[in-house]
């Protein structure tokens, strides 16, 4: 039996960063397994938005931890041939007169209260920004300059071959089957590869956490959630020199990017279509969907009343209760570190979650504090609820 100090199960943006920093931060001896390819699963579907708002505060201080690795990608992993893709475009967000107003503003000055470079615009001034909207009912409009896009499996291929030139294992094609346990501590885990021996187990499963809820019988509140996004196409360009935006003024919630040429991403910010299991296949995308959607697009933008529909495609989210990651240990459990339930937000968070996962499972202080995202929390009442409703900006 192969012994290692830390086993890695999941190498997706958040266990190929996890790798990279216990590599990092001095481990000698890391195997990631990865049942399917690096990057391949939920991360390929990643809508990429990266951004520091959120109506969490917690949260602000994690995706603030993951800026400066995004802004600086090469020197961060070391490889001046990396990168992740980022269009810094800003990040503009805004709500109407109604019941998403007062959290906004409160979210707003949240951040410039910890330091974050917010704008607040006039209708005019969203308007030179994004001349293909219109904000005739906005009442309140933020707008993160430093804010944008990037390359989700571009992160996580550059962070697993950060970690492989400092030694990591990764095996791929490999699934976990179950694990090894002496008493309370976990030793090892059983694959389809074989059996290993292990110090510390991390586990990034993902939507396939209910895997290791049944390995080590602890409920783990997570389900998979399908989410559609769509790639619309007309004359008004929507080019990578306009922000990122979200607008909680339409039913859905939606969000949307610049996906290149004459075409926005877009998708909505609400609850998605709950599934009985995990799966990473594409859904169905029915065309009252596309036209349900549409209809919201054109209220901001009115020259996409006759877009077409360029692509399509389906995401599966982590979901937890509050919406909210559980981050650290799990109940008695010895010798196991996760990282679950993101969702939708794992990939923004990468690497700041990447280096305290590592930093906990090294038993290291962290450099944000994992407390408020224990799994307690569901059994104390200490939610991570977030003040635009499930399933938006948390």
């Amino acid at each position: 039996m192969s012994h290692y100090d830390f086993v890695v199960i999941g190498a997706g943006v958040v266990g190929a960063s996890v790798a990279h920093h216990l590599a990092a931060l001095g481990a000698k001896s890391v195997l990631v397994l990865e049942q399917g390819t690096i990057g391949a699963g939920t991360t390929s579907q990643s809508s990429g938005l990266l951004r520091t708002h959120y109506s969490v505060r917690q949260n602000v201080e994690l995706a603030r931890a993951s800026w400066w690795a995004f802004n600086n990608f090469a020197e961060y992993v070391g490889d001046e041939e990396a990168s992740c893709g980022l269009v810094k475009c800003g990040y503009m967000i805004c709500a109407p007169e109604g019941d998403k107003l007062e959290p906004l503003g409160a979210s707003l000055r949240a951040q410039q209260d910890m330091g974050i470079e917010v704008q607040l615009l006039s209708r005019d001034e969203a308007g030179e920004r994004m001349p293909i909207a219109r904000f005739d009912d906005a009442a309140l409009i933020g707008f993160e300059p430093e804010a944008g896009f990037a390359d989700a499996y571009l992160v996580a291929t550059s962070f697993a071959r950060s970690a492989r030139k400092r030694g990591v294992k990764i095996m791929e094609n490999t699934r976990v089957t179950g694990v090894i346990r002496d008493g309370h501590r976990i030793t090892g885990v059983e694959t389809t590869a074989g059996t290993f021996s292990c110090g510390t187990l991390v586990s990034t499963q993902n939507i396939w956490t209910p895997e290791l809820a049944g390995w080590i019988g602890v409920t783990l509140p997570v389900k998979p959630e399908r989410h559609t996004v769509l790639a619309l196409e007309c004359e008004a360009e929507y080019t990578f020199a306009m922000p990122a935006f979200k607008d909680l003024a339409s039913p859905g919630m939606l969000y949307y990017r610049s996906y290149g040429g004459k075409q926005m991403l877009v998708s909505e910010g609400v609850v998605g279509e709950t599934l009985n299991a995990p799966e990473t296949e594409q859904g169905d995308i029915s065309l009252d969907y596309v036209a349900e959607v549409g209809a919201q697009v054109a209220e901001r933008f009115p020259a996409y009343e006759t877009a077409g529909l360029a692509s399509s495609w389906t995401g599966v989210y982590d979901v937890t209760p509050d919406w909210n990651p559980v981050l650290g240990p799990v109940a008695d459990i010895e010798g196991l570190t996760v990282g679950f339930g993101f969702s939708g937000h794992g990939f923004k968070l990468s690497p700041g979650v990447g280096k305290l996962l590592a930093q906990h499972a090294l038993g290291l202080p962290t450099d944000v504090s994992l407390a408020p995202y224990a799994l307690s929390r569901f059994e104390s009442g200490a939610l991570l609820v977030g003040k635009y409703g499930s399933g938006a900006v948390s």
